[in-house]
């Protein structure tokens, strides 16, 4: 413990106002060890410039793909048009980051009503069909069918009940 003796009286520091103090000075001496270090600027002969890592925009962007690659991408995807069910709105790859339909995720949603992407069709000349996931006849099923039980459940309790 610290004994600080004044004039008029002597206090004696706890032990753990010590302890605070000497863990407060090694913080700040670490810190500050860190940030001359930081600044240091180390000489250019140690860096390698023949073996260099790839750029930020390689990994963004990649290498450039040759006519039979993208024609192979292509041939991958849906060449027709994808139609909003909702809105009408015609799905416009250029728009949408270069992605075909396909890639969009499924919190895709339509630039034009914030449908979701289960609400797009593919449009075959002048008709319109309806996507793999099935869009809403599922859920109109079973809500039909739901109220046709309910329907019935009543009429049973009234007459039994």
């Amino acid at each position: 413990s610290t004994i600080i003796t004044t004039t008029a009286f002597t206090y004696i520091a706890p032990p753990e106002t010590v302890i605070m103090k000497s863990f407060l000075a090694t913080l700040l001496l670490l810190l500050l060890v860190a940030c001359t270090q930081a600044f240091t600027v180390q000489p250019l002969a140690t860096r390698n410039v023949a073996t260099r890592a790839p750029t930020a925009l390689n990994m963004v962007f990649g290498n450039k793909k040759s006519k039979a690659q993208k024609a192979e991408e292509d041939a991958k995807f849906w060449q027709g048009e994808w139609v909003c069910k909702d809105c009408g709105y015609i799905y416009n790859r250029n728009e949408c980051a270069g992605m075909f339909f396909e890639e969009q995720g499924a919190g895709f949603r339509c630039p034009q009503c914030s449908g979701p992407r289960r609400r797009y069709a593919k449009k075959v000349g002048d008709r319109v069909g309806t996507t793999l996931d099935g869009g809403d006849a599922p859920i109109l099923i079973f809500s039909f069918g739901g109220v046709i039980a309910t329907i019935a459940f009543g009429i049973w309790a009234v007459d039994n009940l």
